[in-house]
């Protein structure tokens, strides 16, 4: 079963800890092992995976993909004027596949699954498929 998932985020450019959702779609599936994919279906949002433990971690993640890629550049030719949210969502990309193992996702120990927002506040969606095997 394909599982829908829908947010509303509430910043410009944010980043949405995922985590426990994606993990209560395997508690519903009951599935002990096989795989997950986390997929996001926005060309200026993205799905990533790092740490959750120390919040400064997604402010600097938030603040150097700013530097590399900062909002309403003087040579950005695209009308909407968010290129940067392009940019970023391509960097991150729009999917992961996580492993699963006795019924739990298999992440690091300071590992969380992130919804990007680069273009917000939006109300948005992503997509969760359990894959048993």
């Amino acid at each position: 079963m394909l599982h829908k998932i829908k947010l509303q985020t509430k910043q410009h450019a944010q980043m949405l800890d995922i985590t426990a959702q994606v993990q209560d779609i395997i508690r519903q599936e009951a599935v002990q092992e096989g795989l997950a994919l986390v997929y996001c279906p926005h060309t200026t949002a993205a799905v990533t995976i790092n740490e959750n433990a120390d919040p400064d971690v997604v402010h600097d993640i938030m603040m150097r993909l700013e530097e590399m890629y900062p909002w309403n550049h003087s040579r950005d030719r695209h009308g909407e004027g968010n290129s940067a949210a392009h940019l970023k969502a391509s960097t991150l990309g729009p999917s992961e596949m996580i492993p699963i193992a006795g019924g739990r996702l298999v992440l690091g120990t300071w590992q969380g699954i992130y919804f990007c927002e680069f273009d917000g506040p939006r109300q948005r969606t992503f997509y969760v498929k359990v894959i048993p095997g």
